[in-house]
C-alpha cells in the first residue's frame, strides 16, 4: 500500500512570503496519488496564517490510492482518508464532495473510510475526481485544507470487439498482382486500451483463402492470388474475424464479410464463331433494310466489349451494302445502301472486320484486338411493276394555251426479263378537273379543256403504268402542271366606294383614297395607274391625284358645295394595269354633299344628300310603301289584340260555369255595361305566367264556406265597419286570398262592400229576395235596374244596366 504525505510550511515575515515547502513521502506498498489544494482555498489558509505570523503549523492528509475494480458487484469500504493531526479522539470530523459523492461513494464522517454504494463500469466513468474536507468538531475550523483525490475504476475485458461501416464491398480489377490492397476492415473495442490486453485486437481470415489475406494488425485486406479472371468468376465473399487479447483464450471475437468485386479490363478480343455468314435478299427490298446481323463475341463488358463493324473493299461492290454496330446488343446489322437489280447482279461476297473501340496492351498484343469473316449476299428474283424514268414530273403551260397542246410525256419501262408492254392512265380518283388527256400506248399528255388560272393554277394529278402481263403489276408516279398567267383580266376598283363631301370644304381637300386589285398575278407584281375619263373640258369640282403606290385620292378643285347647289356628283375613274397588252376599266363614283357634323363625319353616310336628289315619282312611290308597311303592322297589332281578348273571355265564362254554390244562396253579378252592349269585367280569371303549385294547405271544406258566406252577409245588416266581426270576416278573406294559390291574379279586384241600413233604395242584396221577382229600384239615381240572375239554377240570361 502507498501512502502520500503533502505538508506545506508556511513563513510569513511582516507583510511577505518567504517560502512555501512542499514534502512528498513515499511508503512502501502504496501509490503516490497527486494531491492539489484549490488555489482559492490555499489563499485564504494563508490569510488566516497572516494574522499570527509567530505561529508554524504542520498539517498533512494520510490516505490510501483508490481503484475499484468494473462490474464487482460486492459493496463496502474501498479505501480510507486521514488528517495526521487525527489522534482518534472523534474530534475531527470528515466530509466528502465531488463526483458520485452520496451517489456512488459515502465516507464516515468519524473514521474516514470510504464505501461504494453501487457497481461501477468503466466504460460509463473511468475515474471520479472528489474532495476531502477534516473539520475539528470543537472549533468547527478546518484541520487541513481541503483538497481533490481520484478514484479510478479498473477495466475487465467486458466488450467485443465491433467492427466499424460494415458489411464491407470493394472492388478491385481483374488480373492484379498479388499484393494489391482490396480493402481496409476496422474494429473497435471499448475496454480500456492502456490497461493488459483487454483492447489489443489482431484479425484474420476465415474464409477467402488463397485468393486473399488480411495483415493481423491493421485489418487491410489483399490479394493473395495473382492474375484474378473476372470472366471465370466475377464475386469473391470473404469472412474476417476479430479477436481481443491479441487472441489469447477467454477473449471475445466477432466476424464480418467483404465482398470483392473484379472490375472488368480489355483482356479480350472479338471473335467470331462462323467464318462464312449467307443471307438471302429480294431485288426489291428497300434501302436501308437490314439484310442480316452478325457478331463478334467478347468476354469482356461494358466499355470494353464495345466494337466496330466495317466491310472491306477489297471484294466485290461492297459500296452496295453498309455495316453499323447495333449499341445495344454489339451486333453488326447489315443494311441495304442501294437498290438491288437480279437481272444485272445476283450475288454479293465481301468481308467483315470487327475491332475493339478501346484496346489495353497491358493485357494483350493489338492484333489480338480484331477478327473478321466472310459475308455471301444471295439476291432473289422479284415480278416487279414499271419503273419510271422520273420519280416525279413537272412541267408548265401558259393559261392561253390552246385545246390539244401537248404538255409532256412519261415513260416507264418494265425491269423484268420479260420486259412486257406498258399502258398509262390516268387516276380518275385524283383528276377532279378533266382537263388533260394520256395517250396509253406512249405516255402523251395534252390539254382537252380550256385553262384559267385564276380559278386553278396547279393541277396535280397521278399517271398509272400497267403491265400488260397475267399479274397486271403496275405503279404511279405524281405529275404537277403549273399554269403560267396572262394578262387577261381588267383592274378594278378594290370595293364599292360611297364617298361624300363635306358643306364648305376647301379646294384641295382629300376626300377619299382609291385603291385598285386585280386577280391576275404578274411576277413582277402589280402596278396601278388612276387616271380620268379624257373630256374636252377639264371637271371644275375634282381631280384623280394619282400616288404612284397602287392608290390614289379624290381632291377638290373647289369650294362652296351646298346641298342646295346640287346633291350628289358623278366622277369616272379609269383604272390601267401594266400588263401586256394593257387593260384597263372605268368606274363611275357617286360623290355625295352631306351636312357634317364639326369633327367632319357625315351622320347620314350620304342618303340625305341621295334622298334629295331623288324624282318626285320615286318619292311618291316611297312614300305609299312606308304607308302600306304602317297599316299591315297595325293590323296585325289589333287582330292579335282582339284574339286576347276573345280568349280571356272565353276563360271567364270556363270559369263561371265551374263555380258551384248552394241551391238555398242566391248571389247577383253585376256587369256595368256601355253603350252598344258591351260588358266590362271588373275581375277576370288571368292566364297564369307560370304553373299554379300545388296547394298543400287544408282547403276548407264545402259546408264551412257555405256557412262562412251565409253567417257574414245575414249579419251585414247589424254590424257596422268599426265592429269587431267585420274586421276579422275582411282579415279572413285577405289571408284566405293571399295563402290560396288558385285565387285570382294580382291585378283582380276583391270588394266586400258594407251595405248599411240608411239606404234610400233599400238593399240591393239578394238574400232577401227567396223567390227571385223582386224588382229593385233606386229613385235617386236613373240607371236602369233589373232583376239580377242568380248564380246557380237560373236558365235566364245576364242584364247588362
Amino acid at each position: 500500500m502507498q501512502i502520500k504525505i503533502h505538508s506545506r510550511t508556511v513563513k510569513m515575515a511582516t507583510s511577505k512570503v518567504l517560502a512555501i515547502v512542499t514534502v512528498f513521502s513515499i511508503i512502501p506498498g502504496g501509490i503516490l496519488s497527486d494531491i492539489k489544494g484549490p488555489r482559492g482555498l490555499e489563499t485564504q489558509h494563508l490569510a488566516q496564517k497572516s494574522t499570527y505570523p509567530q505561529r508554524r503549523l504542520k498539517r498533512s492528509w494520510i490516505w490510501t490510492q483508490l481503484f475499484v475494480p468494473e462490474e464487482d458487484p460486492s459493496l463496502g469500504v474501498i479505501g480510507q482518508i486521514k488528517s495526521g493531526s487525527d489522534r482518534g479522539d472523534l474530534s475531527i470530523k470528515y466530509i466528502l464532495t465531488g463526483e458520485g459523492a452520496g451517489d456512488i461513494f459515502e465516507i464516515d464522517e468519524y473514521s474516514g473510510e470510504i464505501r461504494k454504494l453501487k457497481k461501477l463500469d468503466r466504460e460509463e466513468k473511468a475515474f471520479y475526481v472528489l474532495q476531502a474536507q477534516a473539520i475539528n468538531r470543537n472549533t468547527n475550523e478546518p484541520e487541513e485544507p481541503q483538497s481533490e483525490f481520484i478514484v479510478k475504476v479498473q477495466d475487465i475485458n467486458d466488450n467485443v470487439p465491433q467492427f466499424q461501416n460494415e458489411p464491407y464491398v470493394s472492388s478491385i480489377p481483374e488480373m492484379s498482382p498479388a499484393g494489391t490492397t482490396v480493402a481496409q476492415v476496422t474494429a473497435t473495442d471499448a475496454d480500456d486500451p492502456m490497461f493488459g490486453n483487454n483492447a489489443k485486437l489482431i484479425y484474420s481470415i476465415l474464409q477467402g483463402e488463397p485468393y486473399f489475406s488480411v495483415e493481423p494488425k491493421t485489418g487491410i485486406v489483399v490479394t493473395s492470388w495473382p492474375d484474378l479472371d473476372r470472366e471465370t468468376r466475377d464475386e469473391y465473399l470473404v469472412v474476417i474475424q476479430v479477436q481481443d487479447m491479441l487472441g489469447l483464450s477467454g477473449g471475445y471475437s466477432s466476424s464480418t464479410t467483404l465482398t470483392v468485386i473484379l472490375t472488368d479490363v480489355n483482356d479480350n478480343g472479338p471473335t467470331f464463331q462462323r467464318q462464312l455468314y449467307t443471307f438471302n435478299v429480294p431485288e426489291n427490298a428497300a434501302i436501308g433494310s437490314t439484310v442480316g446481323r452478325i457478331i463478334a463475341d467478347d468476354g469482356d463488358i461494358g466499355i470494353n466489349a464495345r466494337m466496330t463493324y466495317s466491310l472491306e473493299d477489297d471484294l466485290e461492290e461492297s459500296s452496295t451494302f453498309i455495316i453499323k454496330t447495333d449499341p445495344v446488343t454489339q451486333e453488326g446489322q447489315l443494311l441495304l445502301a442501294k437498290p438491288l437489280d437480279y437481272e444485272s447482279k445476283r450475288r454479293y461476297k465481301m468481308a467483315v472486320e470487327a475491332i475493339n473501340d478501346h484496346v489495353d496492351t497491358r493485357f494483350l498484343p493489338l492484333e489480338e484486338f480484331k477478327d473478321s469473316t466472310t459475308i455471301k449476299i444471295v439476291v432473289r428474283d422479284v415480278d416487279e411493276p414499271p419503273a419510271f424514268v422520273s420519280p416525279v414530273y413537272e412541267w408548265k403551260v401558259p393559261e392561253n394555251a390552246a385545246v390539244g397542246t401537248v404538255v409532256g410525256s412519261i415513260s416507264a419501262r418494265d425491269t423484268d426479263i420479260h420486259n412486257s408492254p406498258i399502258r398509262y392512265s390516268i387516276d380518275k380518283r385524283s383528276d377532279a378537273t378533266k382537263s388533260f388527256r394520256i395517250d396509253a400506248n406512249n405516255g402523251t399528255i395534252a390539254i382537252v379543256k380550256a385553262l384559267d388560272r385564276e380559278t386553278s393554277s396547279w393541277h396535280n394529278f397521278t399517271i398509272e403504268a400497267k403491265e400488260e402481263t397475267q399479274n397486271h403489276l403496275s405503279s404511279s408516279v405524281v405529275v404537277f402542271i403549273k399554269v403560267l398567267d396572262i394578262n387577261d383580266n381588267v383592274p378594278r376598283l378594290a370595293r364599292d366606294y360611297q364617298p361624300y363631301i363635306c358643306e364648305g370644304t376647301q379646294a384641295g381637300e382629300l376626300i377619299q383614297l382609291l385603291s385598285a386589285v386585280d386577280v391576275d398575278n404578274p411576277e413582277e407584281g402589280h402596278h396601278f395607274y388612276f387616271s380620268m375619263v379624257p373630256e374636252k373640258h377639264i371637271n371644275p369640282n375634282f381631280t384623280i391625284r394619282d400616288n404612284q403606290d397602287n392608290t390614289a385620292g379624290i381632291v377638290t378643285r373647289r369650294s362652296t358645295f351646298t346641298l342646295k347647289d346640287r346633291a350628289h356628283y358623278f366622277l369616272p375613274v379609269v383604272v390601267a394595269d401594266s400588263g401586256t397588252p394593257t387593260l384597263s376599266s372605268t368606274s363611275t363614283l357617286t360623290i355625295s354633299v352631306c351636312r357634317c357634323q364639326p369633327a367632319g363625319h357625315c351622320p347620314t353616310a350620304g342618303v340625305e344628300s341621295l334622298l334629295l336628289s331623288l324624282d318626285p315619282g320615286v318619292k311618291t312611290v316611297l312614300g305609299i310603301l312606308v304607308c302600306l308597311v304602317t297599316i299591315t303592322v297595325l293590323s296585325v297589332l289589333m287582330l292579335l289584340l282582339r284574339r286576347h281578348k276573345r280568349k280571356q273571355q272565353e276563360g271567364l265564362d270556363v270559369g263561371l260555369k265551374e263555380l258551384e254554390l248552394p241551391d238555398t244562396v242566391s248571389q247577383k253579378v253585376l256587369h256595368y255595361g256601355e253603350t252598344g252592349g258591351r260588358r266590362v269585367n271588373f275581375c277576370q280569371p288571368a292566364i297564369p305566367l307560370h304553373p299554379q303549385p300545388r296547394r298543400r294547405e287544408r282547403r276548407l271544406r264545402k259546408e264551412e264556406v257555405r256557412a262562412s258566406i251565409r253567417m257574414s252577409l245575414g249579419e251585414s245588416h247589424f254590424i257596422g265597419p268599426e265592429d269587431e266581426v267585420f274586421r276579422q270576416f275582411i282579415l279572413d278573406r285577405l289571408a284566405e286570398a293571399d295563402q290560396d294559390p288558385y285565387a285570382p291574379p294580382f291585378d283582380c279586384l276583391q270588394t266586400y262592400a258594407y251595405e248599411g241600413s240608411g239606404s234610400p233604395t233599400g238593399s240591393l242584396s239578394s238574400l232577401d229576395s227567396l223567390t227571385g221577382e223582386t224588382e229593385l229600384v233606386q229613385p235617386f239615381y236613373n240607371p236602369r235596374v233589373v232583376k239580377l240572375s242568380p248564380w246557380c239554377g237560373s236558365g235566364e240570361e245576364d242584364t247588362t244596366f
